[in-house]
């Protein structure tokens, strides 16, 4: 048990130190304000405050852990050996740094918060980050900032046996809809004829006929594939339907379906099932509620994991919502045009509300590759090269890589080939180096 002196205990000091000590270093932590009884303390102990007690490790207090609602903090990002971090705290210090108020930072998504721009989608995207604009989107800073932690603790207590954990991977199957021809009913079966004809799309014409006279498996049904890799591996898929109503930015197919009923059961057979939170049950919760129900009836448990259609995320409200209904996982902290950190780690950690000071019980799964930002690499080896850059980053601190790949990518057609390739090298990732 790692006992820590601080001037003052705050839900952000417990909040970021059991994230970093405990979820990513394994040391039970524990706090006081009470200067007898840290000096009584006669083993694993470190101060977090102004200036030191004794000769204790002492990591000086940047402000933000203290503090209530939003301020403007003065970051000054700088080098520090092969990473970046900011909030310099002095040469008295056991590190450089305040590892655990940067950490707050990027954890709590404090920029969020503040005025920003938003794509069309209304998304935070990359580009206004700190992160993207500092270059260190691509490191999971937060975890090698605590590794850094816990070399000062092995030169204080070189006795002292630490937890050491493994590398692991969760991967993610986003199913915005099943098929991309079957299911679709006679309106927008005509309505895609049309579409196809319209735009010269005969080889798509003719697919979609020859698909619909079972002649030929649709495209996007890949779940044979898939199912068959999950029977190969260890590692359980999660996956994300949708089930919610056809609107103007989902169009998956209707729940009334059996076939796409039976589909889910099917998959839920050897999957963890979710929900994937249809674009206006983000914004409004009597929507979210129904979706929750309908796939609760559908997979006969309570739901417990989501992620959000087109990775959107408006904080804190649909965290907020998702705390409310019960939901335990979320997988939608992302982006879907840059590989990397958006919360800049890679262990799952609870989402903390800055409105209202708290630590909820929602925690947050990010996910660090997603498909669609592979595309932006031209060449199947730059796209190779950079997935494994990511994996490398995780492997680095021993973390839980998160991709997340949908059920049209394995299909192989177009811009999707080679793709099986690439989720084949992240099942693998794991027994490298065994």
């Amino acid at each position: 048990m790692l006992l820590v002196y601080t001037h003052k205990i705050t839900p952000r000091i417990k909040f970021t130190f059991k994230h970093l000590c405990t979820r990513i270093l394994g040391i039970p932590v524990s706090f006081t304000t009470t200067i007898e009884t840290f000096i009584a303390h006669d083993s694993f102990k470190m101060s977090y405050t102004r200036q030191p007690l004794g000769k204790e490790i002492f990591i000086r207090s940047h402000d933000l852990l203290f503090e209530q609602g939003l301020s403007d903090p003065d970051l000054n990002i700088t080098n520090w050996d092969d990473t970046k971090c900011f909030f310099f705290n002095g040469d008295k210090s056991a590190l450089p740094y305040d590892i655990f108020a940067a950490s707050f930072y990027l954890l709590s998504r404090y920029e969020e918060y503040l005025p920003h721009v938003k794509d069309e989608f209304g998304r935070y995207v990359a580009k206004e980050s700190l992160a993207y604009k500092y270059k260190f989107l691509n490191q999971p800073v937060v975890d090698i900032w605590a590794y850094k932690f816990k070399a000062v603790l092995e030169a204080h207590y070189p006795d002292h046996e630490f937890k050491n954990r493994t590398y692991s991977i969760k991967p993610v199957i986003d199913v915005p809809s099943p098929y991309d021809f079957r299911l679709k009913g006679l309106m927008r079966t005509m309505g895609g004829t049309f579409k196809d004809l319209f735009a010269l799309q005969f080889k798509r014409l003719y697919y979609r006929y020859v698909v619909l006279f079972n002649l030929k498996r649709d495209p996007h049904d890949t779940f044979k594939y898939i199912l068959n890799r999950q029977k190969q591996t260890k590692h359980r898929f999660h996956f994300f339907f949708l089930i919610g109503d056809y609107s103007t930015y989902d169009k998956g197919i209707s729940v009334h379906r059996k076939d796409f009923v039976s589909l889910i059961k099917s998959v839920a057979d050897y999957c963890k099932v979710g929900l994937k939170v249809s674009y206006f049950a983000i914004e409004d919760k009597a929507v979210l509620k129904e979706e929750q129900q309908r796939m609760e009836g559908i997979i006969n448990t309570s739901l417990l994991e989501s992620r959000n259609s087109f990775s959107k995320l408006n904080l804190p409200d649909l965290y907020r919502n998702l705390v409310e209904l019960e939901v335990q996982d979320d997988y939608t902290m992302g982006y879907v045009n840059e590989l990397g950190f958006r919360a800049g780690t890679c262990t799952p950690f609870f989402f903390y509300d800055l409105d209202y000071e708290v630590q909820t019980p929602l925690r947050i799964n990010s996910y660090h590759v997603i498909d669609s930002a592979l595309l932006r690499y031209s060449s199947f080896l730059d796209k190779k090269e950079s997935l494994q850059y990511i994996i490398n980053q995780v492997k680095r601190v021993n973390g839980e890589f998160v991709p997340i790949f949908h059920n049209y990518t394995f299909s192989g057609y177009g811009r999707w080939k080679g793709f099986k390739e690439l989720f084949n090298i992240i099942l693998d990732s794991t027994e490298d180096d065994k």
